[in-house]
């Protein structure tokens, strides 16, 4: 197992400056994922580790190593490419085998580790295959095989399953999860898909823009996430984030309403906030709960996803604001009926003018419970 390091890591292409300064510390056998929209930068950081883009500024280590002009064979990774780029015309034996016989490993090993990589993977019985004759999730499996086979001191994924259906991705995360378990290897993952930076990662890397927005474990970032852009593209549902204006502070604590919220109190820092500053209220869709009496937010229902085990509303705020709630069970709304939602005001996040969260640093449970049982939920609207 080998650690990463990066340190004030710089790419310019020209004038343009496409990663700003990202700095990150991937421990020995950590499963790191860098997630964020297309265009982020987060694939182009990952051919940098991987040694196919040059560093224009700031260190690559990788087991304690400078790497900043190492060549590519000589880092000890191996990468896994969106496309399956296997040689048609040989057999999946070959095929995993291919850069030990060009490095003329003895045949007797080529052998040895073509066939544990196939045991591991679970495809033994493929190995007298040719590419044409296997699935989506086969290739797949043939080419996380041929990184095996090169026993890396880090694995890197360049979006590995978006080729896939949407099926076989959810069971490929799991093989890849299990994979982790079984090789313990250090692994650094590029997706733009949320869930599946979500269920495999040790730790997340958020992206934008060319630099790093949080850095965290995944359930870190879901609970708090450090600005608006990490709470907007984090969580499925994403979360709800409504307009609000700060009615009165006091210490850890801000009172806020809204066009369509009533005056409701959310334990927060409420250092540098006054009557009137504009905020935004987070609430995630599964913080949502029906109500009958003590409704904060009454919205109309524009559209339903009965689920079996949930059912997801959507619906609208008379502002026109879109509302995500995730209710448990099968349940029936009428469409263009009033639905009345509340929330535990302790739960939910805030963000200021700059979009940056207002959670209590450290938390204080016992300041948010006070605020919680003080606050009035304010009755349905209407």
């Amino acid at each position: 197992m080998t650690d990463l390091s990066l340190k004030g890591i710089h790419k310019n292409f020209g004038a343009v400056e496409v990663i700003k300064g990202v700095d990150l510390e991937v421990e020995p056998g950590e499963f790191v994922v860098f997630v964020g929209p297309s265009g982020c930068g987060k694939s182009t950081l990952l051919r940098m580790i991987a040694g196919l883009e040059s560093i224009s500024s700031g260190e690559l280590k990788i087991g304690g190593e400078l790497c900043n002009d190492v060549h590519p064979g000589d880092r000890g990774i191996a990468m896994v490419f969106q496309s399956y780029a296997l040689y048609p015309r040989m057999s999946v034996y070959d095929n995993i085998g291919f850069s030990l016989k060009v490095a003329r490993a003895p045949k007797a090993e080529r052998d040895r580790r073509i066939r544990n990589a196939a045991r591991i993977l679970q495809i033994e019985h493929l190995l007298d295959r040719r590419p044409s004759q296997l699935s989506g999730g086969q290739r797949q499996r043939v080419a996380i095989g041929r990184a095996i086979v090169r026993e890396p001191k880090v694995f890197l994924f360049d979006e590995p399953l978006s080729n896939l259906d949407a099926a076989l991705r959810v069971d490929m995360r799991m093989e890849l999860a299990l994979l982790h378990r079984q090789l313990g290897a250090t692994m650094v993952y590029v997706t733009h898909d949320q869930v599946e930076a979500m269920t495999l990662a040790d730790k997340i890397v958020v992206m934008s823009e060319g630099g790093v927005q949080q850095v965290g474990r995944p359930m870190e970032l879901y609970q708090r996430p450090d600005n608006l852009f990490v709470a907007g593209f984090i969580g499925s549902p994403k979360m709800n984030l409504l307009s609000v204006r700060v009615r009165s502070v006091e210490k850890d604590c801000v009172e806020i309403e809204g066009d369509c919220l009533k005056p409701v109190r959310i334990p927060a820092r409420a250092d540098g906030l006054s009557a009137g500053d504009r905020m935004t209220l987070g609430i995630r869709p599964k913080q949502l709960n029906v109500s009958s009496a003590r409704g904060a937010i009454s919205v109309t229902v524009r559209g339903l996803e009965r689920l079996g085990s949930e059912t997801i509303v959507s619906g609208r705020l008379n502002d026109g604001t879109q509302i995500l709630a995730t209710l448990d069970g099968d349940l029936a709304f009428e469409f263009g009926s009033t639905a009345v939602f509340a929330f535990d005001p302790s739960a939910v996040a805030l963000f200021d003018s700059a979009e940056q969260s207002r959670f209590l640093n450290p938390p204080n449970p016992e300041g948010a419970m006070d605020a919680l049982e003080q606050s009035e939920m304010a009755p349905p609207i209407t």
